[in-house]
């Protein structure tokens, strides 16, 4: 998967998830919405994705209004289809009824050929132990080579 231009990121996705497997979807957009993003604004922050009539539906993103849009502006929360594999749309679905995941964006960009795309990942949230023991782990890396630098 190549990779261009990254609009937003979901940082908080991997402290508060472990992402298993990823997915490449597309998004139905409307112009003013890709002119919005092509300016580097959005946030997906606090956004999911569902399954809603046999549809992949991106929930809680936000892309602010474009400045030049007047009337013909869109809705900057509104909800958003996902393109998708049928067979890539199945296992998200079995795996958020069966297992209990969610689906989170991890990040939303351009790729090589100017196409907005969002990164999904399948990821079943944390508990603050688990939280606690990452940083910890983190941490104890950090000051190992730290250590091993200091001594050549």
């Amino acid at each position: 998967m190549a990779e261009g231009r990254t609009i937003a990121e979901n940082r908080k996705a991997r402290r508060d998830y472990a992402i298993g497997d990823t997915f490449e979807a597309g998004l139905v957009l409307t112009g003013t919405e890709v002119k919005s993003l092509r300016q580097g604004r959005a946030d997906i922050a606090e956004a999911y994705a569902s399954e809603q009539g046999g549809e992949m539906i991106l929930v809680n993103s936000h892309i602010p209004e474009y400045s030049g849009g007047n009337q013909f502006n869109h809705e900057p929360r509104r909800q958003r289809k996902l393109l998708l594999h049928r067979r890539e749309m199945e296992k998200l679905k079995g795996a958020t009824q069966r297992q209990g995941f969610t689906i989170v964006p991890l990040k939303l960009y351009f790729n090589q050929r100017g196409y907005a795309k969002v990164l999904l990942g399948l990821g079943k949230g944390k508990r603050e132990i688990d939280k606690r023991q990452d940083v910890k782990t983190r941490d104890w890396n950090r000051q190992k080579s730290r250590l091993l630098r200091a001594r050549g």
